[in-house]
């Protein structure tokens, strides 16, 4: 009997371990490197996709070499390619910028008829100040989309240029009316200036899980948006990269960063960071 007892304690000791650590990596956000680093081209892949895995199964990325576009959820690592379709890739590549949680929702708020995306991270913006604005927040909006906008690219080939001048050369886009599926967005509170962008950033898959990429420009007609309010943050850093290592982080690529995220076509003639000095 006392053999018994023993090993019942051990048994639910180890149960409220692993639960404890899972619940803790339910409330971190993983991200992968630098958007900073993304911006001045560091475009080379540093953790496989099978590994990013293990950290969440909700969140945004994107590919080596800036193959795409990634969109992850329900556990599935999606990458929208060049053509705007969507591919499942292999566990074995590679990852070099990404952000990911366990996603548990803490908000869930019904959107209608939202004019456009400056309408939609007003609405987000309201629940992000009244649950507190100084958390990360992965965000699941599902439903129909009366226009969304995206964009994707194809694989860059070394030397690689920053993001946004990449993006103005090799940006393609796709819109899609009333269309149904589901954004999957990341709000990073202030103090992240200088590791990620602040605010939002949305990619988009559509419902039959075969067209997406990254959010340029919405309209929505029904959707509900659910939040995840994040407290924990993890960064990982490549150690083994020289040329990572010997990058400038403390370069201000605030505009440029910015164009990489809102830019169309239509907007090709606007400086990028190469007319910079």
């Amino acid at each position: 009997m006392k053999m018994f007892i023993l090993a019942l304690v051990l048994i639910l000791t180890l149960t409220l371990s692993v639960c404890s650590i899972a619940g803790a990596e339910g409330d971190t956000l993983y991200q992968v490197a630098l958007l900073q680093s993304l911006a001045q081209g560091h475009f080379d892949g540093m953790i496989t996709v099978g590994e990013l895995k293990t950290h969440g199964d909700t969140g945004i990325g994107t590919f080596d070499g800036l193959n795409g576009e990634m969109i992850v959820l329900d556990g599935v690592v999606y990458q929208a390619i060049g053509d705007g379709s969507i591919v499942i890739p292999p566990d074995h590549e590679t990852v070099p910028f990404s952000n990911v949680t366990f996603f548990e929702k803490d908000l869930s708020l019904p959107l209608s008829d939202v004019a456009d995306m400056a309408s939609l991270q007003e609405t987000l913006n309201t629940a992000v100040n009244k649950h507190g604005a100084n958390l990360f927040y992965m965000v699941k909006i599902e439903g129909t989309f009366s226009f969304i906008k995206v964009r994707s690219e194809y694989k860059q080939e070394k030397p690689y240029r920053d993001l946004d001048v990449a993006l103005a050369a090799d940006q393609v886009e796709f819109d899609h009316e009333n269309a149904r599926g589901t954004m999957v967005g990341l709000y990073c509170p202030s103090f992240m200036a200088g590791l990620n962008s602040i605010g939002w950033h949305f990619h988009f898959i559509t419902e039959d899980l075969k067209q997406g990429g990254h959010v340029l420009q919405v309209s929505v007609d029904e959707a509900v948006a659910e939040l995840d309010a994040t407290s924990g943050f993890e960064l990982m850093l490549p150690e083994d990269d020289a040329e990572f290592q010997t990058m400038d982080l403390s370069r201000n690529m605030d505009e440029a960063i910015h164009r990489a995220e809102t830019a169309t076509s239509e907007d090709a003639a606007t400086a990028t960071s190469e007319d910079i000095p």
